[in-house]
């Protein structure tokens, strides 16, 4: 049976950067904890973030930028915070190897875990297409398949597909 990496604010663990969770209540979801599927993490904290804590967006590019560092990861006030979040995305990519893990399921436009579209660096909401969190962008280069809290019928749809190796 495949495992999941998922990002602990899903499963409603109060670990975002405001102190809160994000619950996320689906059929599949409930079924895939019964069977012990889930490998939960916050990369944030594991990379050494408190919560609360200021939030965070990445400055003009995208994680994979970060990893290579022609970016940063910054706080409003420009302190630079990406080592702490290439640390949590080490953290998860380690996770992975450790437990066979080949998929994800992380929280959208975090500036971790986003895989989608992320906020850009402004603090002022604005949302980017493309945008790839630090977490998500290493999995994704280790061949680890992302995907976001709106795409769990996807998800289960290439869990079903995938032979189990």
């Amino acid at each position: 049976m495949h495992r999941i990496l998922i990002s602990r604010c899903l499963l409603g663990h109060s670990v975002r950067y405001d102190g809160s969770g994000k619950l996320l209540h689906h059929p599949l979801l409930d079924l895939w904890r019964e069977q012990q599927r889930l490998a939960p993490i916050c990369p944030e904290l594991e990379g050494g973030l408190g919560c609360p804590r200021p939030i965070a967006e990445i400055s003009g590019g995208d994680g994979l930028q970060v990893l290579r560092g022609q970016t940063q990861v910054r706080l409003q006030d420009h302190t630079d915070v990406s080592a702490a979040f290439i640390q949590g995305a080490n953290a998860a990519l380690r996770l992975c190897q450790e437990q066979s893990i080949h998929f994800a399921l992380l929280k959208a436009r975090s500036p971790s875990c986003g895989s989608t579209s992320s906020y850009d660096g402004s603090f002022s909401g604005t949302i980017i297409d493309n945008g790839i969190g630090v977490t998500a962008a290493l999995l994704r280069q280790h061949g680890i398949q992302i995907f976001d809290e709106t795409q769990l019928d996807e998800l289960a749809v290439v869990l079903e597909e995938t032979p189990i190796a």
